[in-house]
Order: structure tokens, then sequence, then C-alpha cells
């Protein structure tokens, strides 16, 4: 019997604690569950009305523009040079250092806007890669950040024994941008310097034949033909450098002499960036321009009088004068011109294509304006088109 009694008062005991739990349990879900009673005035409501968060916002923002003034006041303050009885904490020079010093991460964005103000040397056309300019003369490059500086070095630019602080001698010099101790590349972008018009003796430089220009001695005069100052002089190793986004120099030399080195050309960058106008147009219109020949550039005087066939050519041909292209499209890679017009056939018209460019350039750009002639096929070559700058309009159809 005892053994029964012990029994059932354990089985009450679980019960009761049974009992408690469950109760706990519902008291705590009703708690969870219970939903809000409403305000017994508006002093107990929850959150701010929208006028009272406008008003918050407000004082906010004000606190905040006041903060960061200060800030950069006392970094101004510290920066420019405090009094010499004031005592800059550590804290205080600490942050003025890392947020000021010329070699902290902020400095990629400095010759990033370095890098934008060469804007103006890359043309109308914005694609131009070079600019060709007399030895000594500075690079129009005005409006570089204040603290940023301009080296040059006539082969790769990581090379710091070669970099000077200006071009010295006729050559192609690569760029790179100086903030404090941090250098960066310009890598898609050279000078080139002159050699001296006076360098050439009894019509040439070195070995190499240019002959005399009409214009030398006072012999002719006429506007727009002024004997050029200067010549660039192109090696093989220089050779292929980019003046344009499709144009090299190598491009735009004379004809012959092919085992002579270094050769000379006179080029106007004016030509080349009304070019890369006329290129975009033809884009514009539906054209791929990756195939575009420059079938004769620079024609030095010797070639012009007698160089390969000189039927056509002008005693004062501005080929001369570096300032004219004959240029056809030629993306097939079959030799000539591309059939532009759609009427599956080469002719003169495939050149009025190119033309209507040309048109479109100098309505846009009036001090790009110059010659355009459209030249027929001959047994020698298919059709092209000549484009010049010489600053007037003409065209012809030859």
């Amino acid at each position: 019997m005892s053994v029964r009694r012990r029994s059932g008062t354990g089985l009450r005991g679980v019960e009761d604690v049974v009992t408690r739990t469950s109760g706990a349990v519902a008291h705590g879900l009703d708690a969870v569950l219970r939903m809000p009673q409403p305000p017994s005035s508006r002093w107990h409501r929850g959150g701010v009305s929208a006028r009272g968060e406008r008003i918050f916002n407000v004082v906010a923002n004000l606190l905040l523009l006041a903060f960061a003034a200060a800030c950069a006041w006392s970094l101004f303050d510290a920066r420019s040079g405090a009094p010499t009885d004031a005592i800059a904490t550590p804290v205080a020079t600490t942050l003025t250092t890392a947020l000021t010093s010329l070699t902290n991460p902020a400095t990629p964005f400095l010759t990033d806007a370095a890098l934008r103000a060469f804007t103006p040397l890359r043309g109308r056309s914005g694609r131009l890669r070079a600019a060709i300019q007399p030895e000594g003369q500075p690079l129009g490059t005005d409006n570089l950040p204040t603290g940023t500086h301009l080296e040059f070095a006539p082969g790769d630019v990581g090379d710091s024994l070669a970099r000077v602080p200006a071009p010295r001698g006729a050559g192609v010099w690569k760029m790179a941008i100086k903030v404090g101790s941090v250098i960066r590349p310009v890598t898609d972008f050279s000078v080139i310097t002159l050699r001296p018009f006076s360098d050439k003796r009894r019509g040439k430089i070195g070995r190499y034949l240019l002959g005399n220009w009409p214009t030398e001695g006072g012999r002719v005069r006429a506007q727009g033909y002024a004997t050029p100052s200067g010549f660039i002089e192109v090696t093989r190793e220089n050779q292929d450098t980019h003046v344009s986004d499709h144009f090299r120099l190598r491009d735009f030399l004379t004809k012959g002499q092919g085992e002579v080195w270094p050769k000379y050309l006179v080029l106007d960058t004016k030509l080349i960036d009304k070019l890369e106008l006329v290129l975009a147009e033809l884009e514009a219109m539906g054209h791929s321009t990756t195939g575009v020949v420059v079938m004769s550039g620079f024609r030095a005087p010797s070639y012009n009088e007698a160089g390969g066939n000189p039927a056509g050519r002008a005693a004062l041909s501005r080929h001369m004068y570096g300032d004219a292209a004959d240029i056809f499209l030629d993306n097939d890679a079959s030799g000539g011109m591309d059939d532009l017009d759609g009427d599956r056939r080469i002719t003169t018209r495939d050149a009025a294509v190119i033309e209507e460019a040309v048109n479109r350039v100098e309505r846009a750009h009036p001090v790009l304006i110059g010659g355009t002639g459209i030249y027929k096929a001959t047994s020698a070559h298919g059709p092209f088109i000549h484009i010049d700058t010489r600053g007037f309009r003409a065209r012809w159809v030859e």
C-alpha cells in the first residue's frame, strides 16, 4: 500500500509542473500576440509627425554642414601653416598629412584630372595621339592641375635615368605625369619634336634626298605655301608611332629611298584631325574604316617633280607642305577602293561617298576647310580621293 501512495504523490507532482508550465507558455504567447492598445493621448503616440520629421532633417543637415566646414577649415589651417605659438596635436597632424599628402590613395584622381588636360591636344576628333612641334616649344597644357608636372623620355618613361623636364632634340618623346613622388605614364600620346629646316644641305639631310621647296629663298611667294619650319625624323624604330587612332608616321612617308634611314617627313596635325573626322562620319554612315589606306601623304619636292608618275601633280602641291593626303577604303584587302555606294561596281561614285563625309566635316568645322579631289581609276590604281586643309574650299574631278 505504501508503494501506491508514493506513486500517486509523484503523479500529482508531475501534473502540477505541467499545469504551471502550460500556464506560463500561454501567458507568454498572449503577451507576444496581444494587439497594441490605442494611445491615451497625442503624447503617447509612437514615432514623429511628418512636420516633425522635416524639422529634424533640416536641423541634422545643418549640423552636418557645420561639422564639414569645421573639418575643412582645420585641414586648410594646418596645411597652410599655423602661428609659431600654436601647437598641433599628433592626431590633427596625422589626419592632415594622410588627407593632403600627394602619395595617398587620392592621388590617382589628381592624375586622372591631369590626363583630362590633354583633351585639347587630341583635336576636334578626339583621336589625335601626338603633338608635333619645334624643339624647345612648350607643350600646350596650361590647364594642368596645380602641383602637376610633365616629364619626357626618348624611350620607356619607366626609365628614371632618361626622364627630363622638357624634350631636347628631334625625336619622338613619351610622356609621364608627375604628382609628388607618383609618376603615371601617358601611354597613348607622344610629343614629336622637329629637326630644324636649316639642317637641310643641298637638298639633303644626311643621305636622305628632299629637294628644294619652291618658296625657298623667296623665289615664289604664295599665301598658304610657307616653307616648312622643320621635319619629323622617322627611324626604323619609331616609324610605327601612332599620330592618331588610325594613322602612323610610316603612312605618310614619301615613296622611294627604301633603304635610307632616317627619313624625313612634313606633317600637319590639322590634316590628321580632319581625316579622323571624315572617318568618324563614314562610320556614322555605316561604313567600316579599319581598312583606310594612305595612297600618298607627304611628297618631298624631289619626288613631286620626278618620282613615280608625276603626271597631274601641281608644282605647288599641298603634299609638299604636309597638309594633304590621297586615301581610299580597302576593308576587304583587295588593294583598291571598296564598293561604298553598294552598286557592286568600283567607280568614282565610291569616292564621292567619302567626299560627302568631307563636306559634312567642313560644314561642322570650317577651320578645317580645304580641297577635295576625286580621281578616276587607271591601270596603276583604283579610284581615290584627295583631301587637304589649304584654308579655302576647292573641288575637282580628274
